[in-house]
This record gives C-alpha cells, structure tokens and sequence, in this order.
C-alpha cells in the first residue's frame, strides 16, 4: 500500500495508519438524512460535539441541501446559516466548508475552517480556484454528473470509472494551473450524485483506479437509498445505518481514506477494525 497524505492548511497528515472519518452537519431544512432536525439554533452545536466526542475528525458542515431535487440557495442565506457555527467549532475540531460558493468558502474559512468540499468539483464557480491557491486550505473535488436538481434523470455514461479518474486528472491540472498546492487536493467519485446503483458499486470495487496522483480519497455513502437497494430495506432512511458501517470497513480496505457519514461512533469503530487488519503482519 502507498503512503498518501493530505496537506491542510500546511499542516501534512499520513493515511498510512488510519483512515479519517469525516461527521456530517446539514444546518438546512430540508436535507435528505436528518430532514432538518439540525436547523434549529443551538442543534446544530449540540450534534457537532456529539460527533467530536465520538471521535470525528473533520466536522463537515453544509448550509445547501445537496439532494437529489434540491434548489439553490443564496449566497447570504448560505453564510447566516453556517458561519456562526463555523466560529463556535472552529476551536474545537477540524471543520469542513460544504459549499460551491467561493464567497462561502471565503468567509468559512475566515471563521476558523481548514477545508472546502465542493459537490461540483470546482466547477461551480470560478473564483474557488484562486481562493485556494491563495489560502491553501484543503479541497475536496467530488465528481457530479449534472446539479443537485438533475443528476439523478438517467445518468449515463460508457465507462463510470474511466470517466471518474478522468474528471480527477482535469480538475488536479485545473487547480496546479491556478497555483494551488496539489497536496491540498482530495478526490471524491460522488456516489449518488448523477449515478444509478450499479454506477455507485463499479465506482465503490474499483477505488484503487480512482487514487489519482496518489490523492486522498474521500467516500460517502452514508445513509443512501442505493444501500436501501442492495441490503432489502427499502424503508426508513434509519435501516441504513448497518450497511453504511459495513460499507465503511470494506471500503477503508479497498483504499478509502476519509470516509463521510452521519453516525460518526459506529462508523469509528469499524474504521478502526479495518485499520487493525491493513496494519496486520
């Protein structure tokens, strides 16, 4: 196994020992997983530090539901919502941006956050590569086939993985052009984002073809309804719970580094399981 390390506002870590595994705060009424039960005041800080004690170590918090469907939201609305909780954590964990906005990110990162995950992969807007050429921050490039509002009408394409690692070679070239430091790049292949279930299963087997320029990868696919599919729950969005954690341990073997979920202490101690068997003799 490679040494892959990620570079975060110069501070260099190693995923050689073991993965990371990154908490999702959606501070928006209407995300897919919680149904906005984090959107009140002082709710989003109460879960935050829940997932801190159970030993996350990014805190990913997004103002802009990224489901399938969902509409746009302004950049002032974006900004009341994330960046006081943003301040209020900043002291406290590793905190992660979920935006495509650059004047989002901009402000995020002026309030104490280190990374930006951005679901367009640079793409959105134009202005987050000199943003991050200029703050060194670390930068999570996903791949989306289409917007949040489309990506889940047939997506098509002839080679899933082919075209993934390709997508990561242009926005890797696209970022060194702006001069941003290739170390702070992180991949993302987007399952469920503009992909149908066997595109999520071919891109989660092949993992090792998507490590471009020996980045990090960073994978989510907490509570998704493609797992509902594959596990026979078709339900409660709450049944996804066990195949998100088994998930965790077969993808942190097959080369994962961050893996995104919501239920931060069962997914830590199967990450910890499948770091205790890679570092076996």
């Amino acid at each position: 196994m490679g040494v892959t390390k990620w570079k975060i506002a110069g501070e260099v870590f190693d995923f050689s020992i073991r993965g990371w595994i990154m908490g999702v705060l959606n501070v928006t009424p209407d995300s897919f997983s919680d149904g906005g039960r984090f959107f009140q005041s002082s709710q989003p800080l109460t879960q935050a530090r829940k997932m801190i004690a159970a030993a996350a170590d990014i805190i990913d918090i997004g103002g802009e539901s990224t489901r399938p469907g969902a509409e746009p939201v302004d950049v002032a609305e974006e900004k009341r919502r994330v960046i006081p909780v943003i301040k209020e954590l900043a002291g406290e964990a590793l905190i992660s941006i979920d935006t495509s906005k650059a004047e989002v990110a901009a402000a995020a990162l002026d309030a104490g956050a280190k990374i930006v995950n951005d679901v367009t992969g640079g793409r959105g807007d134009k202005a987050m590569w000199p943003l991050l050429a200029e703050r060194g921050a670390g930068f999570i490039i996903m791949h989306m086939q289409g917007t949040p509002r489309t990506m889940q009408r047939a997506p098509s394409y002839r080679d899933v993985v082919g075209e993934v690692a390709d997508f990561f070679r242009q926005q890797y070239d696209c970022a060194v052009k702006f001069g941003a430091d290739p170390m702070t790049l992180a991949f993302d292949p987007g399952i469920g984002f503009g992909k149908t279930l066997e595109h999520n299963l071919s891109l989660l087997k092949n993992l090792p073809r998507l490590r471009v320029h020996d980045r990090p990868l960073v994978i989510g696919v907490s509570r998704k309804s493609f797992l509902g599919k594959i596990s026979g729950h078709n339900g409660s969005i709450h049944h996804r719970l066990l195949p998100t954690v088994a998930f965790t341990s077969l993808l942190r073997m097959n080369g994962a580094d961050v893996l995104r979920v919501h239920d931060v202490e069962e997914n830590v101690e199967a990450l910890r399981i499948a770091d205790a068997l890679r570092s076996a003799p």
